[in-house]
């Protein structure tokens, strides 16, 4: 006899673990229909169990409101801890089968920001082709994933720049990257390079952060403008934006006009190392460094395929880092 979850005075060995995974679901959906859909039950058996577990916590758990099913004070409680309890079976019960990348057709979905995918993408998918050559990336971008797509594993990792990161998931930082323009040869600006020419130049502005479908952006909103301007604002000053885009390729593209500058990433800067049209300078003032991280639920953290893919991001990225590739 045991208190287990605020029950008090009943045999652990009494209580249905499949009823814990339904609330654990239903906590997360607020819906009875999605919780069935998403554990391949009918939605009579659902609205049972939801009724057995109200009958167990002694408590409604989910009351229908203005809002659709909102959880009582007792559920929001009880959400991290049955969480946690299922994560802990599921690891648990999940068997240690040996991985063999050279055999494996394991799709791997990897949300990656755009510049990610132009930096750290490439080079991942050239080892992919020697080590694991029958493997597939899905790369999908901040738009399409949600933080609980990740969360219950329908996504295997996020790779981006991010403002904030649940505190349950695990996370890497693969490198921090300092800033570089981007300029066209013939741009007047290059003439005298500093910090009022570069006000009065026209800019090419590029970045996504975060996760979910994007809006657009207003020029005079400073804080969602990103690194480059809150640097600019904290001096007091601000550049003129003409074209704002979400993909680094196309503002390296629009460098190469005369009249437009972008400020970028140096890694994806050294992309264009090559072209002719552009030159590669430091920015004429301090830009706080960017940090690419990347994050994956707990639920995949012991996933032997996951920790392989895992690691052979982390060695590109560090040979990446090093300017190996």
């Amino acid at each position: 006899m045991l208190t287990i979850f605020g029950i008090h005075h009943m045999n652990v060995s009494r209580i249905d673990l499949n009823l814990l995974v339904y609330l654990d679901v239903l906590l997360r959906e607020r819906n009875v229909t999605k919780a069935a859909d998403q554990l391949g039950i009918s939605q009579p058996a659902m609205s049972n169990g939801l009724k057995r577990l109200r009958n167990l916590f002694d408590d409604p758990l989910l009351i229908r409101t203005s809002q659709g099913m909102t959880p009582t004070e007792r559920a929001n409680e009880l959400q991290p801890i049955i969480s946690e309890l299922i994560i802990g079976l599921e690891k648990a019960v999940q068997p240690r089968a040996h991985f063999d990348p050279l055999e494996s057709d394991k799709v791997f979905r990897v949300m990656a920001s755009d510049y990610a995918e132009a930096t750290l993408i490439p080079p991942l998918i050239a080892k992919l082709r020697t080590q694991a050559p029958n493997i597939i990336l899905d790369i999908m971008t901040p738009s399409d994933v949600s933080f609980p797509d990740v969360e219950q594993g329908r996504v295997d990792m996020v790779i981006n720049r991010f403002d904030s990161i649940p505190q349950s998931f695990h996370q890497k930082v693969l490198w921090s990257d300092d800033f570089s323009c981007l300029i066209s040869k013939g741009n007047p600006v290059l003439k005298k390079f500093s910090l009022d020419s570069y006000l009065k130049a026209k800019h090419v502005w590029v970045s996504k952060t975060g996760m979910g479908v994007g809006v657009g952006m207003n020029p005079d909103d400073v804080q969602r403008l990103g690194w480059v301007d809150e640097a600019l604002t904290r001096m007091g000053v601000k550049r003129q934006i003409t074209v704002f885009t979400r993909h680094y390729q196309a503002a390296c593209l629009l460098a190469e006009q005369q009249d437009l500058i972008a400020t970028i990433p140096s890694k994806m800067a050294r992309h264009h190392i090559n072209n002719e049209q552009v030159s590669i300078i430091p920015p004429p003032f301090v830009i706080q460094p960017i940090a690419l991280t990347m994050a994956w639920s707990p639920l995949l953290q012991h996933n032997p395929a996951h920790q392989w893919m895992r690691q052979l991001i982390t060695k590109t990225a560090e040979e990446i880092n090093r300017g190996d590739v």
